[in-house]
């Protein structure tokens, strides 16, 4: 088993872990563009056709957002085991 100090510093790297994936995930979702956007997308909609809309950047975003769910839910999981 973990000592004492050795659990305690596992704890806080993984607590500091989940802060970062956490901010890291909510920085991913809000940088989506929306599906339905509404009347705003159909006023964007010719910006966008205008400027060029980067459809790979959504398509990455869509994935890192899934790597770093993914990545969350385990350290909530570790902290749960740890912390229990």
């Amino acid at each position: 088993m973990l000592g004492g100090g050795n659990k305690l510093t596992v704890k806080a790297v993984i607590t500091v872990i989940h802060v970062i994936l956490c901010l890291g995930l909510i920085a991913s979702i809000l940088l989506q563009s929306g599906k339905s956007a509404g009347l705003s997308g159909a006023i964007a909609g010719g910006a966008e056709t205008f400027f060029g809309k980067k459809k790979g950047m959504d398509e990455l975003l869509g994935k890192i957002t899934v790597v770093v769910g993914i990545a969350f839910a385990a350290t909530s999981l570790a902290l749960v085991v740890l912390f229990a």
